[in-house]
């Protein structure tokens, strides 16, 4: 795996992303670019415009010009990483793509997005079919929205935008939030195992629908345990930690424990913890240290759906 790809998808439908706009979906929907998961594909399920495509496909252009979709991140941020996957499109994916950026605030319309300055952060670069494409991106800007140019047309089935959150944590000024959720900047650092499900998983928005959509370790043999750390939104002191074990039937942890960490201090939050299977667990934290990372241990292994750490920035 790439280094970027380890990087939370800021396009991803599930953590908030849409596109917007697209210059043409004659054969496939332009939506199918941010799903979550592997392309599927089944061959000869022709539908009345074609093959069936889990993907973006625009028509057969007969005229100068290219094809474009523009996607608002779901959660704005510094991209290091871009990945144009063109799976099942054989004779039908474009020859070339670029992606470019913008930074627009608030709630803008798509005039106003189309009109925006936008930088080149992918230059044109030539595509093959039924491949994954990737692109690191060398630019410390913080992007609103992308759109990804295709040459002169043809389908894509992915198009994953990797990077850094980078959150307007004002609009919190004098309020509580998750210090930990990845839509306010928090990230997973640091993790034992992740051999089923990615760690950054527990700090995702909403509620898992399957313990995929967790983090998962292996079962472990060596007498230890695992264990994760999250770096938070910011310095913080946090009052309410959740802990979830939705949908880990028979693989949740048996107990949990949380350490902060501010530099070279430590402190106890949260005691070893008996778990339940499947259950949301809220313990109030008498703690009131600010700390900037916090370690999420669980004994002996398992898995979890969310972790929450409610607090205040200071």
């Amino acid at each position: 795996m790439n280094s970027f790809t380890r990087l939370p998808d800021l396009a991803l439908r599930t953590l908030g992303g849409s596109v917007t706009a697209a210059s043409d979906e004659s054969f496939a929907e332009k939506e199918s670019l941010i799903r979550p998961g592997r392309p599927g594909f089944r061959p000869e399920t022709f539908g009345n415009k074609g093959q069936v495509y889990d993907g973006w496909e625009t028509r057969r252009r007969r005229e100068p010009g290219h094809d474009w979709a523009v996607v608002r991140l779901g959660m704005p941020g510094v991209i290091r990483g871009v990945v144009i996957d063109t799976a099942w499109f054989r004779g039908n994916y474009p020859t070339h793509a670029s992606v470019e950026a913008a930074a627009v605030e608030g709630h803008p319309s798509l005039e106003e997005v189309l009109a925006a300055p936008w930088t080149e952060i992918v230059p044109p670069a030539k595509l093959d079919g039924d491949t994954e494409h990737l692109f690191e991106v060398s630019d410390e800007a913080r992007y609103t929205h992308v759109r990804l140019n295709i040459h002169p047309d043809g389908g894509v089935a992915r198009l994953r935008v990797h990077g850094e959150v980078r959150p307007d944590l004002s609009l919190y000024d004098g309020l509580g939030l998750d210090l930990a959720a990845l839509a306010n900047g928090g990230l997973v650092t640091a993790c034992s195992d992740e051999f089923y499900s990615a760690p950054n998983n527990v700090i995702a928005p909403g509620t898992a629908r399957h313990q995929a959509e967790g983090w998962e370790t292996a079962r472990r043999r060596d007498g230890g345990n695992d264990w994760l750390v999250i770096r938070l939104a910011g310095r913080g002191v946090v009052r309410l930690a959740e802990i979830d074990t939705t949908n880990l039937l028979f693989n949740a942890p048996a107990a949990v424990a949380l350490t902060g960490v501010d530099g070279e201090r430590e402190v106890e939050l949260l005691a070893r913890t008996r778990l339940q299977p499947d259950t949301p667990h809220r313990f109030r934290l008498a703690v009131a240290e600010p700390v900037t990372h916090v370690r999420v241990d669980i004994y002996p292994d398992g898995g979890l759906a969310r972790v929450r750490l409610h607090g205040h920035l200071t």
